[in-house]
């Protein structure tokens, strides 16, 4: 049997449900907009950290309180459910609601007091940073291009981090060691795990490797799915975002 290597895959068809985040913070109810908004703070805060760290050269302790002050603002105020996805992609809305939000606290020389926020959110900022001395930006990259591709990196943590949940919790977890062991490592193609290492590792068939992987992919590209469904506003968004990811042409 054929290895499945391809994590975009055979599969072209997309999910049909829309469960947008960016829709749900426009509704009337708190609840719904409060669950709305921490979906779209899990997504984009490291990329609003690390930008303002990079683009914006602030040190650690400034991005960390204009990072939450930005959110909160945010949230307080309803920036979010004032998108209009026919001007833009939400991720280009709120990239320059960022960069609007820092040029204020700039020229009004009033950052945040440290600590002196009027909400905090639990963010691992301390992950941020070491994610930031991995992945540097690159010398001919725009903020815009930087940006980008670390609301990349935060989506596919979350999906990542979604699918183990969901494998433990239902006994799996052979399954996602598996895939941890094979398609989320760094190693280059010379020295790249085989799956008759893996086999005999976890005393697996190479059979049984190649289905438990080619499985568990399938369900890591419908889960980043859902995470990207979550966090655009239009089927062309989410379609244009998804062809961009995984190479996927909608049926």
């Amino acid at each position: 049997m054929d290895q499945d290597t391809d994590i975009g895959g055979p599969q072209r068809r997309f999910p049909a449900t829309n469960h947008s985040a960016i829709v749900a913070a426009r509704s009337k109810d708190h609840e719904v907009r409060r669950r709305a908004f921490d979906t779209i703070l899990a997504s984009y805060w490291k990329p609003v950290y690390k930008y303002i760290r990079i683009k914006w050269q602030a040190n650690n302790e400034d991005a960390k309180d204009l990072t939450q002050g930005f959110f909160t603002d945010a949230f307080e105020k309803g920036h979010f459910a004032a998108y209009d996805g026919a001007k833009a992609s939400f991720q280009t809305f709120l990239r320059t609601c960022l960069d609007g939000f820092l040029s204020n606290q700039r020229k009004a020389a009033s950052r945040l007091k440290r600590g002196g926020g009027a909400s905090h959110f639990s963010l691992d900022f301390i992950n941020a940073e070491d994610e930031l001395a991995l992945h540097s930006l690159v010398s001919d990259m725009t903020g815009e291009e930087y940006f980008h591709r670390e609301w990349v990196r935060s989506l596919f943590t979350l999906a990542i981090d979604t699918l183990r949940k969901r494998y433990d919790d239902s006994g799996r977890n052979l399954h996602f060691k598996l895939f941890e062991s094979y398609d989320l490592v760094d190693d280059d193609s010379e020295t790249k795990t085989s799956y008759a290492s893996l086999a005999q590792q976890f005393d697996l068939p190479t059979t049984a490797v190649n289905n438990y992987l080619a499985a568990t992919r399938r369900d890591f590209r419908k889960v980043l799915l859902e995470k990207l469904r979550e966090i655009t506003a239009t089927e062309e968004e989410f379609r244009r975002e998804a062809r961009a990811l995984l190479g996927v042409d909608p049926i």
